[in-house]
């Protein structure tokens, strides 16, 4: 099993002025203990209330990515998941590009339909009903399919018009970054997963019986297809917090046994005492050498 960390909050001692130190120190922690990859949220408001108040700082994702990639040499870096509807596609597949190449090919491109509304309202940007921001999602993933091959030509879909979809330099990962798409739902995101992507994003915390569900309707979804399910990584994100008063690293690998006795086979954790760093530590000592084996 692959052994990664999101960080979905900055509201750290120091404030502003001490985020960027804390952040590298962080993510080196990270990429010399042993994490597979290192995940921001793509989000402008944190989330209220799941994980904080509205104007706790939150920064922008691909800017931070792309100052991780600056301070690290081995973790893959990427956006658990981008908002279909915050870039347009051929900005956002550039933003990814980069990454890729200025990282030396360690990108993961996750994206989604989005949900937040209340920063989507608050900043500015589109939100279309749900059913648009899944036909943008899918005209997005063809568009990034076309910008990664040698077809320069036109992209004309219902919601986007390309009249080039020129992308120079290429990703160096090979064949690709690879495309993560977040979510669980049954109809559309897993579809889409199975006939797009190369990993599928769920929710450990809706417990390992929903986990198996839902990976036997992707499944499906590859079989109708006639796509190989074993070509799609299959991740969960969850929470844990490691302290003497709350998860043990032995607590949290047997977490790990029963994601993986589920069909995880990446599990991404966020940690609320991130900044304490000894988690970090914890992890790369006693939790990652037990569960590769997994």
């Amino acid at each position: 099993m692959k052994i990664s960390l999101q960080i979905p909050s900055f509201t750290w001692p120091g404030g502003s002025a001490e985020l960027a130190p804390r952040l590298k120190e962080i993510v080196q922690t990270a990429d010399e203990g042993g994490f597979y990859s290192i995940w921001v949220m793509d989000h402008y408001f944190q989330l209220d209330p799941m994980l904080g108040p509205a104007d706790q700082p939150m920064l922008e994702a691909y800017s931070a990515l792309t100052y991780i990639a600056a301070v690290t040499s081995n973790v893959k870096l990427g956006a658990l998941v981008t908002g279909v509807h915050y870039r347009y596609p051929g900005f956002l597949i550039k933003q990814v590009t980069n990454l890729d190449v200025l990282s030396g090919g360690r990108a993961y491109f996750g994206i989604g339909a989005g949900w937040y509304e209340r920063e989507s309202v608050g900043l500015g940007f589109p939100f279309p009903a749900t059913k648009e921001r899944f036909e943008r999602l899918e005209e997005t993933l063809q568009i990034t399919q076309q910008m990664w091959s040698d077809d320069n030509g036109a992209y004309n879909g219902k919601h986007y018009q390309l009249a080039e979809t020129l992308c120079n330099p290429q990703p160096v990962a090979e064949p690709r970054p690879p495309i993560m798409i977040g979510g669980m739902g049954e109809k559309k995101t897993l579809r889409l997963v199975a006939q797009y992507a190369d990993a599928t994003n769920l929710f450990a915390f809706a417990g390992t019986d929903v986990l198996r569900h839902k990976l036997e309707v992707l499944r499906g979804h590859c079989e109708a297809i006639g796509r190989n399910y074993d070509e799609i990584e299959r991740s969960a994100l969850g929470t844990v917090h490691v302290a003497a008063d709350a998860s043990s690293a032995a607590d949290i690998v047997a977490q790990c046994a029963e994601l993986a006795d589920a069909g995880i086979q990446h599990a991404i954790f966020n940690m609320p005492n991130v900044h304490d760093i000894t988690p970090l530590a914890t992890f790369a000592s006693e939790i990652i050498p037990e569960v590769t084996a997994f």
